[in-house]
């Protein structure tokens, strides 16, 4: 099942893990892998998975990258030259992660999975970031200025976003930096800076500003544009999304009288998706960032059947007034909260369409659903090649319809 990977780093490096295999295969073990979850974790066993979506792109396809700046470079074993004199720079690597580790970080020239321009993006920031005067944040220390550069990429209007996250505010910093990133790629169309004083290695802070641009960049799903800023969710494939969201579409089997509601709806781009083929959709979010990004994307794209709540999950399913027809449900990769799974289950809904990025705890959350829905349809989806990570759709219906006749 091995090939050799085209990225010297992959061996190391956190960000990819499979590089080593080949697709087929890696398709085969992501297979194997849901279903081993189901069977030993849910004990769902009489199921029939879909043959698993292949990604239409399997290198340069994510959209979101987070490169680490640290003062602890960690040398590819290659690298390593017995003979030398002990002056190679170790106190600077902007990169990712050495896997396994929060503070030694491999100097990445160039990342496979990212579009190419990215990496020239990366490049220039890590040469005005050596030639600033200024050192990159200690992980061991909890000192230095640069913390991370976060570069995000539209794919239908070639457009970039750079958020560089310091320490602290330094106007005239981050001002030359975009002069120089400006000069050499003309389709940045937006950077900020967000503020982290915190320990926390995160791409948001206490405070962001724009130093170039609106602040945010737009996306296309399928007909709808969506605004992006510096930390908005959004799906890290552009390529596969639409088909994520299509085959959501499908397993709801929406015909346009239905009403749905969207739980951990983010910033509404599944919710205006399904608008298309919906009577009303409702979606739940407990971001108030995300819940704004939400509101104003339904003005974007002139939507008028959607709404959403902002809270927690069982407190928003406790405002409910009606039982909706379908719910979808895409929940963080801890699954469904208890507390959730509780009220969801005594709604008796028609039809639960159920989205994870995380198999163990899928199985899990479906092990319970298994109580009152029956289990139609599972199909996995690869969103994330070269790595382990696998998404997936699964539709269960009531089992005992009678309980739809009970308002």
């Amino acid at each position: 099942h091995r090939c050799e990977p085209p990225c010297r780093y992959t061996r190391y490096c956190g960000g990819c893990q499979w590089q080593n295999i080949r697709y087929e295969s890696q398709l085969t073990f992501k297979e194997q892998t849901l279903a081993d979850s189901l069977s030993r974790i849910g004990r769902i066993r009489d199921i029939e998975i879909e043959e698993i979506i292949p990604s239409g792109k399997r290198y340069e396809y994510r959209n979101k990258m987070e490169f680490s700046f640290s003062d602890r470079k960690w040398f590819l074993p290659e690298d390593v030259d017995p003979d030398a004199e002990g002056d190679e720079v170790v106190d600077f690597a902007l990169g990712l992660h050495l896997r396994d580790s929060f503070d030694k970080v491999i100097d990445i020239k160039e990342c496979k999975i990212q579009n190419p321009q990215g990496n020239l993006i990366l490049s220039l920031i890590r040469d005005y970031v050596k030639d600033s005067g200024e050192p990159v944040y200690s992980q061991s220390s909890h000192k230095g200025f640069w913390r991370i550069a976060m570069l995000r990429y539209s794919l239908a209007h070639n457009e970039w976003m750079v958020n560089v996250v310091t320490s602290e505010e330094r106007a005239d910093l981050m001002d030359a930096l975009s002069e120089r990133l400006l000069h050499e790629v003309s389709n940045i169309s937006t950077i900020v800076n967000n503020i982290n004083k915190g320990k926390a290695s995160v791409s948001y802070g206490e405070k962001e500003i724009v130093h170039y641009g609106s602040g945010y960049i737009h996306e296309m799903i399928g007909p709808f544009k969506f605004r992006i800023s510096a930390n908005s969710f959004f799906q890290t494939n552009s390529y596969m999304t639409p088909v994520l969201f299509e085959k959501i579409e499908e397993f709801g089997g929406l015909s346009g009288k239905e009403t749905v509601l969207d739980l951990y709806s983010g910033t509404g781009t599944m919710s205006i998706f399904l608008s298309r083929r919906a009577r009303q959709v409702t979606g739940i979010e407990i971001s108030e960032s995300a819940h704004n990004d939400a509101l104003l994307n339904v003005r974007l794209n002139d939507v008028d059947n959607c709404k959403f709540i902002l809270g927690d999950i069982k407190d928003g399913l406790r405002k409910l007034t009606t039982r909706p027809d379908i719910i979808v449900i895409d929940p963080p990769r801890a699954g469904i909260n208890k507390k959730a799974m509780r009220i969801i289950m005594d709604m008796d809904v028609r039809r639960i369409v159920y989205i994870s990025c995380n198999p163990s705890t899928m199985a899990r959350d479906l092990s319970l659903l298994q109580d009152k829905y029956r289990i139609i349809k599972l199909q996995p989806i690869d969103m994330f090649p070269q790595t382990y990570h696998l998404e997936s759709v699964t539709l269960l219906e009531l089992k005992n319809k009678a309980l739809l006749q009970i308002s």
